[in-house]
């Protein structure tokens, strides 16, 4: 197969595009599965709400342990190859997890499911960013993000509604089937690469990471991206139980469906790729996070609709925010592009392990108002590290024009 990978022909410009939109699609295929069964899972394995929700903390662990390394092995040996047998290990881990009958067992697979993300989530971007040279790249990072929004949505969605007719077991069954069809695409679409990436064969793992967290452009990206998918996390995975007690006593399909305010992200990220490539980085995150943070706001109210709104606002916000931060990485480093994103999915995944968790005694104490504040509080502190410390950097597009981003 490798031969096969490098004799792929170069394919359209259209077909570019569609290959990196299929790769964030499969990078959040599987990350987050369990989310609508996690109060089945409580009840079925006589579990708390801590346990059930390792099924969620633990892949977004292993995705913060393995970015580093994959973002080193990308800008060693090339980005193409590494997406793509990331996205085919992707769906071999899915159909092994439908093996799982234990909650330990489905943790055990989770894990390993978390670890062959990044292969798919960072080093996209890394492609993107080298591929299209600054010119557009806001655009087709938002593209890209929109198809992760896509695939995180189809995750919980067809989890929920599979779940609510067949055992938990068949959810990854059919996901990891798609998974499959999605990666011979990615590999007959995705062309080689043609710009170079400046590897640094000499310079060893620790001394790379180690330039990259003495930026402080890049250290305060990786902390707006902890906060970002913290924040995610921690709505998605305690609305849930709030939904799924009464008054609202909504049953996994129902919960399922919920994750249908994703598709408002779906229409509304490629959008922002226009406002990050004409304002700059900065302004569409805060812009992006107070629109969240309002959300928030929304969900607290007793309303069913006025929830569902409140989650479609939240989540379309830190979409943007994501897009916004994930393109500020790209530009801001210099060299080892794969592996400065690779530390930012570390952050980003470390941020979605946490949101997983640390929001449960907020719960527990207060229900899902102290857990919501909780949230906004997290979210007003990632506007002020994006406004103090991040700062305008120079691009230069493939006709040798530079410009300057914030």
């Amino acid at each position: 197969m490798g031969e096969e990978i490098r004799s792929t022909p170069v394919t359209s410009s259209r077909h570019r595009t569609a290959a990196v939109v299929l790769a964030g699609y499969c990078a959040f295929l599987q990350l987050y599965a369990t989310q609508p069964l996690l109060p089945l899972l409580k009840q079925l394995y006589h579990a708390t709400e801590l346990a059930v929700s390792l099924t969620v903390t633990v892949p977004t662990l292993g995705v913060a342990i393995s970015a580093p390394l994959v973002g080193l092995l990308a800008d060693r040996v090339g980005r193409r190859p590494v997406i793509i047998w990331s996205a085919f290990l992707l769906s071999l881990t899915a159909l092994v997890t439908a093996t799982a009958n234990t909650l330990p067992q489905l943790i055990f697979w989770r894990f390993w499911q978390g670890v062959f993300t990044p292969g798919v989530f960072s080093v996209t971007v890394a492609y993107i960013h080298d591929e299209w040279r600054g010119e557009g790249t806001g655009r087709t990072v938002a593209a890209y993000i929109s198809g992760t929004v896509s695939g995180g949505f189809s995750c919980r969605m067809l989890s929920g509604l599979v779940a609510a007719h067949a055992p938990w077991q068949a959810s990854f069954v059919v996901l990891g089937s798609l998974n499959l069809l999605l990666s011979v695409a990615i590999w007959m679409w995705l062309p080689r690469e043609t710009a170079p990436h400046r590897p640094r064969p000499d310079t060893r793992l620790w001394v790379a990471v180690g330039g990259h967290l003495r930026n402080r452009q890049l250290l305060a990206a990786y902390l707006v991206g902890f906060c970002v998918l913290f924040s995610l996390v921690a709505e998605f995975t305690y609305i849930t139980f709030h939904l799924a007690a009464a008054p609202y006593s909504l049953l996994p399909a129902a919960l399922g469906s919920i994750f249908f305010v994703y598709l408002v992200g779906v229409a509304i990220t490629p959008m922002s790729g226009r406002a990050i490539d004409h304002y700059g980085h900065r302004a569409a995150l805060a812009v992006a996070i107070m629109m969240s943070t309002a959300g928030i706001g929304l969900t607290l109210s007793r309303p069913l609709w006025a929830i569902v709104l409140g989650l479609a606002v939240c989540s379309s916000g830190v979409f943007i925010a994501q897009a916004s931060a994930s393109a500020f990485v790209g530009t801001a480093a210099k060299d080892n592009r794969a592996l400065a994103i690779g530390l930012y999915s570390t952050f980003y995944y470390l941020g979605g392990s946490i949101g997983a968790a640390a929001p449960g005694p907020f719960y527990s104490w207060g229900g899902w108002f102290a857990c919501a504040t909780f949230i906004a509080a997290v979210q007003v502190v990632t506007v002020l590290i994006a406004l103090f410390f991040w700062k305008p950097v120079a691009t230069e597009s493939s006709n040798g024009v530079r410009s300057i981003s914030v």
